[in-house]
């Protein structure tokens, strides 16, 4: 099975789908970032073309408290602007809640990215279930195996504070 099957690569939404989407952005934007707590953070990169500032909002799938690493997930695998954008230009900017810092992106191996994702599965079985059904086709047990196969085409990325 190709990837580009796998990932269902639909349009983006559209209308109010869309402003829904991008709402948890405006939160941000309006200093209200704290309302998503330490579940979600928004990511600041350059485009790779233009060299732009872009906001993402994205999910945080796991936390090393140690070091202060966030890590997050390409829902939409290795063809999301944002991480292509990260993957060519590495230092970026994070905000969780009102914090914010430097950061360097680096996408961790296969196998440490099916830990993370088997941990996130474990922590939110049902989120797991809900991602799996979008992004394999069906909705997936929070195993060991499962995580792994998420792993393939979902790519995490570590976010190291510099």
């Amino acid at each position: 099975m190709s990837k580009k099957k796998i990932l269902r690569n639909k349009p983006l939404p559209k209308g109010f789908k869309r402003l829904l989407m991008r709402s948890p952005l405006l939160l941000y934007k309006l200093g209200l970032g704290w309302i998503m707590g330490e579940r979600f953070l928004k990511l600041i990169h350059r485009g790779r073309k233009s060299a732009r500032v872009h906001d993402t909002v994205l999910e945080v799938v796991g936390r090393d408290d140690d070091t202060g690493t966030y890590y997050i997930a390409s829902g939409w695998g290795e063809g999301s602007h944002w991480f292509r954008n990260i993957t060519r230009t590495p230092g970026v900017g994070v905000q969780v809640g009102n914090r914010t810092f430097k950061a360097r992106a680096e996408r961790l191996p296969i196998g440490q990215a099916c830990e993370i994702h088997y941990k996130y599965a474990r922590k939110y079985p049902k989120a797991f279930a809900i991602l799996t059904k979008r992004i394999l086709g069906e909705k997936l047990e929070p195993t060991k195996e499962n995580a792994s196969k998420m792993a393939k085409y979902v790519p995490v990325v570590a976010l190291r504070p510099q």
